[in-house]
């Protein structure tokens, strides 16, 4: 008597984004599968690891609508990505394991505070637009370049906004205490993550753009407001900067490093210290 037929179920890794752009050499490998090149319009898998070369770059469009702009010579897995369109909810969690540089635009998820990037030593929440990240032998760095983070290990939680950054050496060691981004090293990263000249990030026939002496669009430049530090808790609440309120109360004026933005409104402090 004829044993009666297995039915095995093919178990397929799910799809949670695509490949937008990609210079040689950038490498995927899902779950139990074999590593392949990644080309233009390419599935990315859940738990799938990309790995760049020296010389290859790719960024990848997930379903929520954010992107990962990934530089040469950085490892990374898409660990976690949940996402339900319906109610635009779900998470992400992405671990960078080795990196030059990844840069992330946030999409339905961030505007949640639903994305986290982990690398050796910190895990980094991320609540709005844009961060870069990168790992290596002095460990993490970490830019806000809009919205807010959350930067955590086992020492310290630390928080940036706008056009500050942090340095993180290891795990048990604290961030460093956020501090403005250098207008030279933003367009040091935006080198970075540009293709170069020859690339054409897996589109015949794309032609280059020329960044000589492109300025950053946040405008990351430091600029001192004078503000007045009143006893009041109320006044204080409703001090706004560049604006001197009159007191015959004691009070002394404090420095404030604010970021200026494309629009030219009035910027808002980020922190404050002695003049």
């Amino acid at each position: 008597m004829a044993a009666a037929p297995v039915m095995v179920k093919q178990v397929t890794a799910q799809q949670i984004g695509t490949t937008t752009a990609v210079n040689p050499s950038s490498e995927a490998t899902p779950p139990g599968g074999s590593t392949t090149t990644l080309t233009v319009g390419a599935r990315v898998l859940h738990k799938e690891r990309i790995h760049t070369s020296p010389t290859g770059s790719v960024q990848l469009l997930f379903l929520d609508k954010s992107t990962l702009s990934i530089a040469p010579n950085t490892s990374l897995v898409i660990d976690e990505f949940v996402y339900d369109p319906a109610s635009n909810s779900g998470h992400m969690m992405t671990k960078l394991t080795q990196g030059t540089l990844l840069q992330y635009i946030g999409g339905q998820l961030s505007h949640q505070g639903a994305v986290t990037v982990e690398t050796p030593a910190a895990v980094i929440g991320i609540r709005g637009g844009i961060g870069i990240f990168s790992q290596g032998p002095n460990g993490t760095q970490a830019i806000n370049l809009n919205g807010k983070h959350s930067i955590q290990n086992g020492a310290r939680t630390t928080n940036t906004i706008t056009g500050f950054m942090v340095n993180i050496h290891n795990w048990n060691t604290p961030p460093s205490p956020p501090f403005p981004i250098p207008p030279d090293l933003a367009l040091h990263n935006i080198t970075i993550l540009s293709s170069k000249f020859g690339q054409d990030g897996g589109v015949a026939g794309l032609k280059s753009l020329n960044t000589t002496g492109l300025q950053p669009p946040w405008g990351f430049r430091p600029i001192l407001v004078r503000t007045t530090r009143c006893r009041s808790s109320s006044s204080r609440r409703n001090l706004r900067p560049n604006r001197t309120r009159r007191s015959s109360r004691p009070h002394k004026q404090v420095a404030t490093y604010a970021a200026t933005y494309p629009d030219n409104r009035t910027p808002a402090p980020l922190f404050s210290s002695p003049p």
